[in-house]
């Protein structure tokens, strides 16, 4: 058994469950100072759902477990990458001409005043998971990606989007497939005025949505549920989301978006 096992046990009392031995690698590059993706990417590599460091009730034993081993073993500060994005105006990398590091984040004023000069992407990638956005610009930084942030359809970013609309800039979507993920696609493809759910699914399709599915896809009903949405693209995604009964997380998808997303932007 690992020290970090023995250690938790003795020192609390409680078993660690059977799949705690599984974030031995994880703890070793800890321990080793090694730059990790979010937390979320983390759980997901391990095999786990993305929620599993963050929210206790994903699996409360192990997520007890990690939370001891990182605030209680980790003498050194832990080297990850943030996904603390939550709560800014309109956060891109690529698109925004800037003399400041990429990603940049936009307030209200600077939205209502920028002009087409500005604007130096041609197509963009919008993600919505906020983890995905900032590992997959860290590992490809010469990319125009755009952080959704979840259900973050505040005023100001509605108004970026729009605005990039506006000056030709194509737009395609990447987010989670449940029954959430694919109603928060088709609400942001409510607040478009250009482009056709054709373009904004040119990566995820209902086709290979299926495929992910097929090949990744976890079952869960709650995260399955039946929703209607508009149009039929969004609608067909939610079916076989829910006649599945399957579910796949971004962080599942990070080698086929780096291929897939490449493959696009050329």
């Amino acid at each position: 058994m690992d020290q970090y096992l023995n250690a938790y046990e003795a020192a609390t009392g409680k078993i660690a469950p059977p799949e705690a031995v599984q974030l031995k690698p994880l703890f070793k590059r800890m321990a080793a100072g090694v730059l990790l993706p979010p937390k979320g990417q983390q759980a997901v590599d391990l095999g786990f759902t993305a929620h599993t460091f963050n929210d206790r009730h994903e699996n409360p034993q192990l997520y007890d477990y990690y939370q001891w081993v990182t605030t209680q073993m980790m003498t050194a500060p832990i080297h990850e990458l943030s996904a603390k994005l939550i709560g800014m105006a309109f956060t891109s990398t690529n698109v925004i001409k800037s003399a400041l590091p990429q990603p940049v984040t936009l307030n209200p004023w600077q939205i209502d005043q920028l002009t087409d000069e500005h604007i130096i992407a041609k197509q963009a990638v919008v993600i919505e998971n906020n983890g995905i956005f900032i590992w997959l610009a860290h590992r490809h930084p010469t990319w125009p990606l755009i952080n959704q942030s979840g259900n973050d359809f505040n005023e100001p970013y509605v108004r970026m989007i729009q605005r990039l609309e506006q000056a030709g800039v194509a737009l395609t979507y990447l987010g989670d497939l449940d029954s959430t993920g694919i109603r928060i696609a088709a609400q942001f493809f409510s607040i478009l005025k250009h482009t056709t759910a054709e373009q904004l699914l040119a990566i995820q399709t209902p086709q290979q949505v299926v495929e992910w599915l097929s090949l990744y896809g976890k079952i869960s009903p709650s995260r399955t549920r039946a929703v209607t949405l508009e149009p039929a693209p969004f609608q067909d995604e939610a079916n076989t989301i829910h006649v599945l009964e399957r579910f796949v997380e971004q962080e599942q998808l990070i080698g086929d978006y780096e291929q897939l997303i490449g493959n696009w932007l050329q």
